[in-house]
Order: structure tokens, then sequence, then C-alpha cells
């Protein structure tokens, strides 16, 4: 029994913790909740995915007895109910963000609310929208937003819903496989053992994966946003 109290910001970001205490069931909850539910911005997708790849005999383990005895069927069961999660939490936010749409568009401006940045993505989502669907789901807090904003948008469904299944087919193959043979590899030809240095490989995946999201925020060229409602 988890001691609610005694659990704090570092267990939070800390993707063993989650793997421990949790298991497969909290993983797939995570993988849903990051674009599903909006406050799940914070909790570590890329980092957790990569462990759960290391951890995939334990995890598989706990929901078929003694496992399949096959690392590449453990990889492969996780693959598939992991995708089914991240697609399902995108559709979710994907529809959040159709009912909304709307209203934000014909919201009237304050300090908080500017109405120029909904056309800006917009002309963003039509000329890119696909690339945007599948490149978000490998940058931390953007797959958040990047559904809900497809939707507010009014992206094409059918788009939508193609990019949203190849892009979390391929995020959560490439976390899962990368971490489970990159472990072996380091393991078998350097005798080196990424359990054992969790916290680091977190932190990389984590600078690496913001690089291009904070170099896009700081840097980035700003455009003049268009003016055309696509509710009016």
């Amino acid at each position: 029994m988890i001691n609610l109290l005694a659990i704090s910001l570092k267990d939070l970001v800390n993707p063993e913790f989650y793997i421990n205490n949790g298991g497969l069931w909290v993983l797939l909850f995570i993988v849903f909740a990051e674009t599903g539910l909006m406050v799940g911005f914070f909790l570590p997708g890329d980092s957790l995915l990569f462990v759960a790849g290391i951890y995939s005999q334990n995890l598989v383990s706990r929901m078929i007895e003694g496992g399949t005895g096959s690392d590449f069927l453990d990889l492969a069961i996780l693959w598939i109910l992991v995708s089914l999660c991240g697609i399902i939490g995108n559709a979710v936010g994907y529809w959040f963000g159709r009912k909304s749409g709307p209203f934000l568009f014909h919201r009237k401006d304050n300090f908080l609310f500017k109405k120029k940045y909904l056309f800006q993505a917009k002309e963003f989502y039509d000329k890119h929208g696909g690339q945007a669907i599948v490149f978000a789901r490998f940058l931390p807090i953007v797959r958040t937003f990047a559904p809900i904003i497809a939707g507010i948008v009014d992206m094409n469904r059918r788009k939508f819903l193609v990019y949203n299944v190849v892009g979390c087919v391929a995020w959560v193959f490439t976390m899962l496989f990368g971490g489970h043979y990159l472990y072996k590899l380091f393991l078998m030809k350097f005798d080196f053992d990424l359990k054992k240095h969790l916290e680091v490989i977190v932190i990389g995946i984590v600078v690496i994966t913001t690089f291009p999201v904070l170099y896009k925020i700081f840097f980035g060229r700003k455009e003049p946003a268009p003016t055309k409602d696509p509710y009016s």
C-alpha cells in the first residue's frame, strides 16, 4: 500500500516509481492521461516508456502468469496496449477541442486570451496538420495539447485519425523497443547496466525531447495570423 503523504516530487518524475508501484495499469493510464486529460502534461511519457521497455517482462508477467517467455512477445503486448491507450487519449483530446472550438473562436480577446493565436494554429494545421500530430507524440507538453488544438481548429477527422494512429504506434515502438534492446546491448557489449543509471538517462531523454520545443519558443520566426474563422 502506497503512503500518498510520503510521495515526493522526485517520485512523480521518476518512471521507476510508477512501474514498481503501479505496474502495467498505471503505465496505460499515464499514456492516456498525457493527451486525454489536460492535466497530464507533467507526467513522464517518453522516459516512462523507455524504462517500461527495460522492465517489459516484469510488467507483462503481472498480467500473464509467468509472462510469455519471449522478449519480443512481451514487447509486442505492451506495444499494442500502450498504443491503444495513446490513440484513445488523443481522440478524447481532439473531441474536447472540437466541442470547445466554436466557443473560443467567437470569444473576445482579453489579457489572457488572444484569438490571433487560434488563427495561427488553424493555418499551421491546415498546412502541416498530419506531421504535427505525428511529431507532437515525440515532444513532451506539445503532445498533450496538439490533439486538443487540432480539434479546436477543426482539423479533418479522418486525417486526424490516420496520423493519430501512425504517430502513436511509431512513438510507442521507438521508446519501448529502444529501451529494451539498448539495455541489452549496453549490458552485453559494455557490461553497463542502464538500470543503475536511470536518472541520467531520464534527464537525457527530457533534454533531447524538449530542446526543439524550447528552440521554437525562443528562436522561432513569428508570422502574421490569418483571420478566417473556421466556424463562421
